[in-house]
């Protein structure tokens, strides 16, 4: 899956509508990020634009107006490979909220620690957004952006599909739990044991000899 089939296929999942999301993914010369004004069920591989991370155009597309929220991503964060940011609705709504999504749900931690912090407002598409941006992502993959959205980082598209769909999920489910009442919260013992468990959590791959 490369950048393009991602914000199609966000598209198609119902995390993008319409041009309020963007994806990007890392080049040996910079960046490849959906362009300005674009949606996922219009864009062509022409339209994407290829730029370096200090923001140095290197085709003839416009790129879309966070690029440089996407660029302080892959220089702050060299595990990167792929930026997916969104206005998917649960997301969305907390950011709305101001609030992050806490330890409610030990799949929280798949994002790098016990909670998802939410950087404060500032206009889109500026340098201090991407400053925020960046901090709230230290030791995480993922942040939502107050009265914005979201935005996460992975090694790879399919990952960064993943990641996207978790944290949409796990928003719902906590504005679900708020609706009802007051989630019970992990403590920070059991977060560190779900954080030990997920070591060996998944498919073992194991080595084939040769013939």
């Amino acid at each position: 899956m490369n950048a393009l089939r991602l914000y199609t296929e966000l598209g198609e999942r119902g995390l993008i509508v319409g041009s309020s999301g963007n994806v990007s993914e890392r080049i040996d010369r910079g960046m490849i990020i959906t362009p300005s004004g674009g949606a996922p069920d219009g864009v062509s591989l022409s339209a994407m634009a290829e730029l370096t991370l200090d923001g140095t155009l290197l085709n003839n597309a416009t790129p879309s107006s966070e690029w440089e929220m996407h660029a302080a991503i892959y220089r702050a964060f060299p595990a990167a490979g792929c930026v997916v940011h969104t206005h998917a609705d649960a997301c969305t709504a907390l950011a709305s909220l101001n609030r992050e999504l806490p330890p409610f749900h030990y799949m929280v931690v798949q994002f790098g620690g016990a909670n998802v912090r939410c950087a404060p407002y500032v206009t889109f598409g500026t340098p201090a957004l991407a400053s925020h941006a960046v901090k709230a992502l230290k030791d995480r993959t993922a942040c939502l952006l107050a009265n914005h959205g979201m935005i996460l980082y992975a090694p790879d598209t399919a990952r960064a599909l993943s990641r996207a769909l978790l944290l949409e999920s796990l928003c719902r489910q906590y504005l679900l739990a708020l609706a009802a009442g007051k989630p019970r919260l992990l403590s920070a013992r059991q977060i560190k044991a779900a954080k030990q468990r997920f070591k060996t959590y998944g498919p073992r791959v194991t080595s084939v000899p040769p013939p």
